[in-house]
C-alpha cells in the first residue's frame, strides 16, 4: 500500500479477511494500526511484524479511524507513533498464538500503551478490537465489502442448494 493511498487511515486500526476463516466467521479478520502518515503495522507471525504498509493478508478492507487527523497536533502525533513502535518492537520478540497473542493483541498492545480511551474502551484487548471493527469499521470501498462478504454468501449458497438437492 502506497502512503498516497493510506491518508484516510491516519491513526486507525485496520482488519482486512483472514481466508478461509473469514469465509465462515466473517467478524474474525486480520487487524493492524496504521500510523500518523497511514502506513500499517501488524503482527505477521512468530517474530515478525511488517510495518511497510504491507499487511500479510492483503490490503485493508475496513478501518476504525481512532483519533481525529485534524485534532491532533505533531505532539501527539508522536506520541500515537511512539505507542505503535513500542508494539512493534515487543511483538517482533514473541511467539504467535492464534487464540492468545496474535494481530489483535499486538494493536491492543499499542492502543494501551498510547492510553487511548475511545468508545467507551479504555484498556484494549482482543475481543474489545473484534467488537469495536465489527461494529463501528468501515469499508474502504464496496469492493471491500464484496471482497469480505462473497464467500461467505457462495458457502451459504451451496450449504443450502446442497441441503435441497437432498
Amino acid at each position: 500500500m502506497s502512503e498516497k493511498n493510506t491518508t484516510h487511515l491516519q491513526y486507525a486500526i485496520v482488519w482486512s479477511p483472514l481466508p478461509p476463516i473469514t469465509w465462515i466467521l466473517p467478524f474474525i479478520g486480520h487487524t493492524g494500526i496504521a500510523d500518523a502518515s497511514g502506513i500499517v503495522s501488524d503482527f505477521q507471525g512468530p517474530y515478525s511484524v511488517g510495518d511497510t504498509g504491507h499487511m500479510a493478508f492483503g490490503e485493508p478492507t475496513r478501518y476504525v479511524t481512532m483519533l481525529d487527523n485534524r485534532d491532533c497536533d505533531a505532539g501527539e502525533a508522536l506520541r500515537w507513533n511512539e505507542a505503535i513502535q513500542q508494539a512493534n518492537t515487543v511483538y517482533r520478540g514473541r511467539m504467535h498464538n492464534l487464540f492468545c497473542d496474535n494481530c489483535h493483541s499486538h494493536v491492543a498492545y499499542a492502543l494501551n500503551y498510547h492510553g487511548t480511551n475511545k468508545f467507551g474502551v479504555g484498556k484494549w484487548d482482543m475481543v474489545k478490537l473484534c467488537w469495536i471493527v465489527t461494529t463501528r469499521g468501515r469499508f474502504v470501498s464496496w469492493g471491500a465489502v464484496v471482497k469480505t462478504y462473497a464467500p461467505t454468501v457462495l458457502l451459504i449458497a451451496l450449504f443450502v442448494w446442497l441441503r435441497m438437492m437432498k
